[in-house]
Formats: C-alpha cells, sequence, structure tokens
C-alpha cells in the first residue's frame, strides 16, 4: 500500500513559502527605494498631467529620501510610456502617471499590447479637472451659442486642437460636433503643453483641453473659455457655464490623473505608496498649487482607480463605436 502523505508536514510547508515571501516582500519594501526612482509622464512637459506629476513628483521626493525623476515620454498619444512600463521590473523603481486617456486607448488602437486593467497596479487617485472648450482671442465669440454660429458659417474651416488622437479632449471635441452638427476638423498634439501654445498665438483658433492648461493663458488675455465640459461648474471656473447648461444635455466629461505602477508590484510598495500621496495631497501648499492651477485634488485608493478604468473603457469604447471613429 502506498503511505499517505503527512498532510500536517503539507500544510506546514505551504504556510512556510506563504510566510517567506510576505517576509521578502515586506523587506523589499522597507528597503525601497534604495535609488531613485522615475516616474513617466506619458506627455509632453507643461500639461496638465505634467503639472500634477511634477507637483506629486517633488514632494514624494522629500518623503522617499531619494529623487523622483520626471521622464516625459511623449508619443502616439501615450502608448509607447504606457507600453514602456508595462514591460518594466515591479519594483518600484518605475512609476506612470494616468490620466482618463488611458481607457480610451483600447478602442482607438487595436495594435497595443497592453491592457490598462490588467497590465499596471493602480496606486492613488490624484486629481480631477473638467475639460474646456477654449478659443482664441481673435475668434469673435463670447460664448456656446455664438460659437456654434460662427461654425456653422465655416462649414469645413474651422480647426480644435486637442493634446492628442485618441484622448478625452479629442473625443469630446468629436462628441461637440455630433451634438451640434459642427464642422470641425481635428488638429492633434502630442499633449496640452503644446496645443495651448498654439491656441494662445492663434494658430489654432480653437481647442477642448483640461482647464488647468488654459487657465493661465486665460490671465494674459489670449484665450477665452466658453464652457466647461463637466456636468458641474468648475469650483476654479464658478462664472463658466457648463455645455449642458449651453444647451448640450447631458454632456458630462472630466479628466483625472492617478499613479500607477507595472503590473505585480509588491502590494506592500503599493500600500507605502498610496499613503504617502494621500499625505501629500493633504498638505495645504499643495492643495493651493493645484486648485489655483485647476484641478480638484482627489486622494483615492487604488480600487477607486480600478472602477475609473473598467467604466471608462466601457464608456468611451460605446463612444468610438458610436461616432466611427
Amino acid at each position: 500500500m502506498r503511505a499517505r502523505p503527512d498532510l500536517s508536514l503539507t500544510f506546514a510547508a505551504i504556510s512556510f513559502l506563504v510566510l517567506s515571501l510576505f517576509a521578502v516582500n515586506t523587506a523589499q519594501a522597507q528597503a525601497w527605494p534604495s535609488k531613485p526612482v522615475r516616474l513617466v509622464v506619458p506627455y509632453v512637459p507643461g500639461g496638465a498631467t505634467d503639472l500634477v506629476s511634477r507637483t506629486i513628483a517633488e514632494r514624494l521626493t522629500a518623503v522617499l529620501g531619494q529623487q523622483v525623476v520626471v521622464d516625459n515620454r511623449p508619443g502616439a498619444t501615450g502608448t509607447i510610456a504606457f507600453d514602456g512600463v508595462a514591460k518594466s521590473s515591479p519594483d518600484g523603481y518605475t512609476l506612470i502617471t494616468a490620466a482618463d486617456s488611458l481607457t480610451l486607448l483600447p478602442s482607438m488602437f487595436k495594435t497595443i499590447t497592453f491592457d490598462p486593467r490588467t497590465s499596471f497596479a493602480p496606486i492613488a487617485l490624484m486629481s480631477t479637472q473638467p475639460l474646456v472648450l477654449a478659443v482664441h482671442v481673435s475668434v469673435p465669440v463670447a460664448n456656446i451659442k455664438e460659437f456654434l454660429v460662427y461654425a456653422r458659417a465655416k462649414p469645413g474651416t474651422l480647426s480644435f486642437g486637442s493634446s492628442g488622437t485618441g484622448t478625452s479632449q479629442h473625443l469630446s471635441g468629436e462628441l461637440i460636433k455630433k451634438m451640434t452638427g459642427i464642422d470641425m476638423t481635428h488638429v492633434p498634439y502630442k499633449g496640452g503643453g503644446q496645443a495651448i501654445v498654439d491656441l494662445a498665438g492663434g494658430q489654432v483658433p480653437a481647442a477642448v483641453l483640461g482647464s488647468s492648461t488654459v487657465i493661465p493663458q486665460v490671465k494674459t488675455g489670449r484665450v477665452r473659455i466658453l464652457a466647461v465640459t463637466s456636468k458641474k461648474r468648475s469650483t476654479a471656473l464658478p462664472d463658466v457655464p457648463t455645455l449642458a447648461e449651453s444647451g448640450l444635455s447631458g454632456f458630462d466629461v472630466y479628466q483625472w490623473t492617478a499613479l500607477l505602477a507595472p503590473a505585480k508590484t509588491p502590494k506592500t510598495l503599493i500600500a507605502r505608496l498610496n499613503a504617502d500621496v494621500i499625505g501629500i495631497l493633504k498638505q495645504p501648499v499643495v492643495r493651493e498649487r493645484l486648485e489655483s492651477a485647476g484641478f480638484e485634488p482627489q486622494a483615492g485608493s487604488p480600487q477607486d482607480v480600478e472602477v475609473l478604468i473598467r467604466d471608462g473603457m466601457a464608456r468611451w469604447s460605446a463612444l468610438v463605436k458610436e461616432l466611427k471613429l
């Protein structure tokens, strides 16, 4: 007869293995970081995602005791940066700031090699902000009603800029076109930082961008904001109506930023970073800096980010199909 396995020994071996792995992960978290941490930003400097990233990186450097280096990697609407981070070692030394546009990429680019739901480990939600429809001051309109009259008088000749093809700014512009029947040509940039330069200079007459990118140019008198895209008015722009108030019933789009790591990053590191980011977002100087730029600081859990990614993918996938993009 074959001897029966000693189940008590088997259970003891499994328990030892689990405890050993836990001890290793804990030791890694305690030793981390022993060198600089790279924070990848998928867009050019000067845009909304870049501003949030640099604000958090500066404070995170002080908290961690190691330099958090912001590494701008624009191109292909962020797919190059996300692909690189998804393939990076899950050791806590490579992080990435994601915006809501991450959830659009699978619908817009069929050849991407990562899945926003499984290729990354969410760390923390950091901020939200509405998008805005803005025009150069030379465009003779003061509100959405006048803008639509102006656009209909120039069919096919009016253009609008965004931070790139397949971003929420791009899709919001396309949705405005669909809901109003106007004809505008999309001009994609490699990030909001480049788009706002051309909008402020009059090279592009209109744009749909994050509010934080546009507000500084409004203060210089070069740009005029016509409406915000969220269903509620922005606390940073209380006098600016929403698109829904302006006749586009049901329009509700806002931008969020979140911190991610490669999938399989130890949960102990994720928990530590989440606590650090939440602590940073509670600092009055950080909140003031973000709010003055048009952001609403929004500290959130990894689970909050998971929900945003999942819901965003479902929403944008349906819209991309509807608009036949």
